[in-house]
């Protein structure tokens, strides 16, 4: 940095050395007066009052007025004051932003779960069907199926290796205005097999007035001769078909982390490989499992059994829909793709129906509906006969969407 300068005074007034003005020439061979150095001034004989650079030499920083900025006193920002932060704007994107996020995700859950889908199921197979009624039924069938599992799987389930594929439960979920109502159908119950079309061969075959136990059914040609029996014998017509085998409703329990359910009393089943003790507990899916399954530790064996499953499944719909599941993806995503991939339903139904038949389920576990078997009147050959008076009655409540008055056993 160049120090400022002053020049000296020079000689009598209008001595122009050089020239002109100023002062004048020194003699020859001296050296001419150096001018005189004075710090914070300028060059006065500019005509600059307060020199060449008395700002910068004076500490002024250049930035804001009056020295504000990095080193320098504060002082008024030049472009004005910040506008204050326009909270209403920012709350209404950020609200528009986490809509748009919940739409999307809803969106493509939905797509997902519906890809998921299993349906092979085709009513519209079935034959001389009754007129439909007010409400919605469902018949919900857990079976004894063991595809895809292992025989390591097998022997833990406590499932065995039997051929084929049967019913162990099977239910009526009437879905209506007035209470919804669980009817369990014993599998045990003596039923006559209709005329039926086959569900491979397409041929009718013509009803010889054969009574069977109605689990038979199922084994004989599928869920489309099922549903047929189940019309043909009770006069209810079934809108949708809903199927779970044995590793899939184990699944489905284990990925909603156990269900919670109190055990009125204790029993040991070495065939299920039922243990269990009496009071609260949870159960985790080889439980749940051996809990429905089973029959040989009650003296009533097929009525106790109907009894437990329709108290386990209404726990199980309850615990689905707790908003601890619903609302945790860590937790919702593995049951709902558990559930799914384990379901096999009618080719109508729809996600809407789906969620529609969990709900009804948690609403009768919770009080607002009905459940209880199908009414029986005695047996027939080791099969339990219907009460065909209260069956009526039953039935017709149903079709019109009245409230159930009927008590099973």
């Amino acid at each position: 940095m160049m120090r400022q300068v002053r020049r000296g005074q020079g000689g009598p007034p209008g001595g122009g050395g050089y020239g002109g003005p100023g002062p004048s020439a020194p003699p020859y061979g001296q050296v001419p007066q150096q001018p005189a150095y004075a710090d914070g001034q300028g060059y006065d004989d500019y005509g600059d009052p307060h020199g060449y650079d008395s700002g910068y030499n004076g500490g002024q920083v250049y930035g804001r007025p009056g020295g504000g900025g990095p080193g320098g006193p504060a002082g008024p920002d030049p472009r004005g004051p910040r506008p204050a932060p326009n909270w209403r704007r920012r709350i209404k994107w950020t609200a528009i932003t986490v809509v748009g996020v919940l739409v999307v995700t809803t969106v493509a859950t939905y797509f997902w779960a519906d890809s998921k889908l299993n349906r092979d199921v085709d009513l519209s197979t079935v034959i001389e069907r009754p007129e439909a009624g007010k409400g919605t039924n469902y018949l919900i069938v857990g079976s004894d199926s063991r595809k895809g599992m292992s025989d390591e799987e097998k022997k833990k389930l406590h499932t065995g290796s039997a051929e084929g594929q049967r019913t162990d439960s099977m239910m009526i979920l009437h879905v209506g205005g007035n209470g919804d109502t669980l009817i369990s159908l014993p599998r045990d119950s003596d039923v006559e097999i209709p005329s039926y079309k086959g569900s491979t061969s397409g041929k009718v075959y013509q009803s010889t007035g054969r009574r069977t136990k109605l689990n038979a059914a199922y084994a004989e040609d599928g869920p489309t001769l099922l549903v047929r029996t189940v019309e043909f014998n009770t006069g209810l017509h079934i809108d949708h078909y809903v199927e779970i085998g044995f590793a899939g409703f184990a699944n489905i329990v284990d990925a909603v982390g156990g269900v919670d359910i109190t055990i009125d009393k204790g029993f040991k089943d070495k065939y299920s490989g039922a243990d269990f003790e009496a009071g609260k507990q949870t159960l985790n899916g080889e439980q749940a499992l051996a809990f429905v399954r089973t029959r040989h530790a009650f003296a009533t064996s097929d009525l106790q059994r109907t009894k437990n499953q329709q108290k386990f499944l209404s726990a199980l719909a309850h615990q689905v829909a707790t908003p601890s599941t619903v609302l945790n993806p860590f937790k919702l995503y593995p049951t709902l793709g558990a559930g799914l991939d384990s379901l096999s339903v009618d080719k109508d139904m729809s996600l809407w129906n789906l969620a529609s038949m969990f709900w009804a389920m948690k609403g009768v576990s919770g009080g607002d509906g009905a459940s209880l078997n199908m009414p029986i009147s005695g047996s027939s050959g080791g099969n339990l006969v219907w009460d065909k008076t209260k069956v009526k009655t039953l039935v017709n409540e149903l079709n019109n969407d009245e409230k159930v008055t009927v008590t099973g056993n």
